[in-house]
């Protein structure tokens, strides 16, 4: 089920890989008529298999990042870049503690702060987004245009995270908007669940 959530903080972390992972709460925002979520044919499957060449995957998802920092304007600088690393190792989300700690074990301790303006600038470049619903971060490693709009869907059991375009559900979103005199600060939908590989029992 599909809800919205706000900008506000939530003091949750999202696990390290491996460990146990916690299932987003139950839905905030429910819809009535039927919408159509359609993928970006640039795209591949939106979860990956978990069999995938991984190497390459980071290899392509760092060089959109320099290329979206060059666009910006921006730095990609040494901490961005490791941090960014970090966070795109896996198609999970990863709390900045994690980040800390996995950064530690490569013999840098960073102060929290250094890491959260690192993590701002990255979604700033539009290379790292946040699951609101558990105040993590994952790295886009979908190839898509920066202006289309994404349903994020994150997987309960795996911990895999997956962006499908889904303009037909802000669409409804803005409509609603309007037909309550609403005026939204942001539009983000996730949805929690199962994805096909964990549904049917696989490793």
């Amino acid at each position: 089920m599909a809800h919205a959530w706000d900008e506000s903080p939530r003091p949750r972390n999202f696990g390290k890989v491996g460990k146990r992972i916690e299932v987003a709460e139950p839905a905030m925002l429910y819809y009535n008529s039927p919408m159509t979520l359609r993928r970006d044919p640039t795209t591949d499957a939106p979860f990956p298999d978990p069999a995938h060449d991984h190497v390459t995957c980071l290899s392509d998802t760092l060089r959109r990042a320099r290329d979206a920092f060059e666009a910006r304007s921006l730095r990609l600088t040494d901490l961005r870049l490791r941090v960014f690393t970090e966070i795109a190792a896996s198609h999970h989300a990863v709390g900045a503690y994690d980040i800390i700690d996995r950064l530690a074990e490569t013999g840098t301790r960073l102060a929290p702060v250094s890491v959260y303006r690192a993590i701002e600038t990255l979604m700033e470049a539009g290379v790292v987004h946040r699951l609101e619903s558990r105040n993590a971060y994952f790295a886009c490693h979908a190839h898509h245009a920066s202006e289309r709009q994404h349903v994020i869907f994150s997987c309960g059991r795996c911990g895999t995270i997956a962006e499908v375009e889904g303009d037909d559900v802000f669409s409804k979103i803005d409509a609603i908007a309007v037909a309550t005199h609403f005026k939204p600060d942001a539009r983000i939908v996730e949805v929690s669940g199962t994805c096909a590989r964990c549904a049917a029992g696989c490793p």
